[in-house]
């Protein structure tokens, strides 16, 4: 077994349980951290797959502004009552449990029958890093993008005018 490999396989059931720690904990917080976490193990599986990019993207876009919002959510809601959260057992739960194994199942299935050892593409490593998504972006689509940055800057202007426009009718009722 090689190194990638052993790193791999690590990899893969702290993925899997840190997943399962996201799911089963009581606390809100700490199953936002263990999301965290696992975030943070999916890119470092994008690394192994040579996909720099979509390995920054996950970290930033995913652990890093998902999240923060998805603190704010729970800091918001308060769910500290623990009677908010008791989860019967209904039938909403036995069809996730019969959806679970269904996953396991079918999982099984792929790993056991399409299981190949051709390995990676040989162009992989140029077409996940950042300079390939560059060009290609500002190459092939600089139009879409230029339009797009536009419609975000005109948001941002219009989202601005408007907050200061609210502050300042309620500054004036004072």
């Amino acid at each position: 077994m090689s190194l990638e490999l052993i790193l791999f396989l690590i990899l893969a059931v702290a993925a899997i349980a840190s997943a399962v720690l996201m799911i089963t904990r009581k606390n809100p917080v700490t199953s936002a951290l263990y999301l965290v976490f696992n975030f943070f193990i999916i890119a470092v599986l994008y690394l192994f797959l040579r996909a720099q990019f979509i390995a920054i993207i996950q970290i930033t876009v995913y652990a890093g502004a998902i999240m923060v919002l998805f603190l704010f959510v729970i800091m918001l809601l308060n769910l500290g009552d623990d009677k908010l959260l008791k989860w019967r057992f209904n039938s909403t739960k036995s069809i996730a449990v019969l959806l679970g194994l269904a996953l396991v199942a079918e999982t099984l299935y792929v790993v056991l029958n399409f299981t190949s050892s051709s390995g990676i593409s040989p162009n992989a490593e140029s077409v996940g890093t950042v300079e390939a998504i560059g060009k290609i972006l500002y190459r092939n689509y600089l139009f879409p993008f230029e339009i797009t940055s536009i419609l975000l800057l005109a948001a941002m202007v219009g989202a601005i005018f408007l907050a200061k426009k609210k502050f300042s009718e309620g500054s004036e009722g004072e």
